[in-house]
């Protein structure tokens, strides 16, 4: 099989895995208008860590490892709750496309993490797109602009935090697998969610069979959306493959519109058009790079 035929899959998986997640969004989207977003931070912890449970299981992998209490695990969790615990919050109270947007710029964040505290190199054309990426991301929430919503920057922790999440994977051992950090994450979203609804004296709300349903459908979609985008990053090019992930926002920017009733501003649009370029930019040339070094 062709490496050009490789990347056309993993692109096409990595299209899917994205539309996997978007539809997830929109139904916790959804289920806002009846539960408090820390109940469903909680209800989708428990959700997702009886299938990750049931997954590991039926796969022969045990459960426990004592690596889940090493500082770079319990790191990576707390970046991963408290970006779902914002998300998750923003989702509820902005419009589907702004939140979806700002987590465009969660690969710039990294690259710049990256050199920062990684010690990675990052040349000047990689720090400038990194630059446009974040006048992008300031065009998307327009600070002091009469429309701007003081809850978008709930979406805007949400991105600093999975960044750092992603930040922390790369400088961890492959000694625990993604399924159990998966599991990890899963399980810890539902005390934090339970303190966070206490400490918010939010009520709660017993699920009707229907809301049931679409919890279920929520976690296996969020399933399924793991493991297609696992099965894309071993395909092909990662670099063609990767930048695929931007698909996520045109997806969004339909439901949005035929689901929601959005209309995004040309503002909004247009910062999108300017993350997501600096974003492939610097995909495409980190790419490059490794490829030069390993000649």
């Amino acid at each position: 099989m062709s490496a050009a035929t490789d990347s056309l899959k993993g692109a096409a998986l990595m299209v899917a895995a994205m539309a996997c997640f978007t539809v997830e969004d929109a139904l916790i989207k959804g289920l806002s208008g009846a539960f408090a977003p820390a109940q469903i931070v909680w209800m989708l912890g428990l959700g997702g860590a009886v299938a990750f449970v049931a997954w590991l299981t039926v796969s022969g992998q045990g459960i426990w490892s004592p690596h889940y209490l090493r500082p770079r695990v319990l790191a990576r969790t707390g970046f991963e709750v408290f970006g779902s615990c914002c998300f998750i919050s923003a989702l509820a109270l902005i419009p589907l496309s702004l939140a979806s947007a700002v987590i465009q710029a969660t690969p710039l964040v990294v690259a710049m993490g990256a050199a920062v505290f990684l010690g990675a190199t990052v040349g000047w054309r990689r720090w400038a797109a990194i630059g446009f990426g974040f006048a992008g991301v300031l065009l998307i929430i327009r600070p002091g602009a009469a429309g701007f919503e003081p809850a978008v920057l709930l979406a805007v922790a949400g991105m600093l935090a999975l960044a750092g999440r992603d930040l922390v994977t790369r400088t961890m051992p492959g000694v625990v697998s993604g399924a159990r950090l998966s599991l990890h994450a899963f399980a810890s979203l539902v005390p934090a969610g339970i303190l966070l609804q206490v400490a918010l004296g939010e009520p709660l709300v017993t699920p009707e069979l229907a809301q049931f349903g679409v919890l279920a459908l929520c976690v296996a979609i969020g399933m399924a959306g793991y493991l297609t985008i696992v099965a894309a990053t071993r395909l092909g090019d990662i670099a063609v493959v990767s930048s695929f992930r931007y698909s996520r926002m045109l997806f969004a920017l339909f439901v949005g519109v035929a689901f929601f009733g959005e209309r995004p501003g040309a503002a909004t649009l247009i910062g999108v058009g300017v993350v997501i370029a600096s974003g492939l930019f610097t995909l495409i040339r980190e790419a490059r790079l490794r490829a030069a070094s390993q000649a």
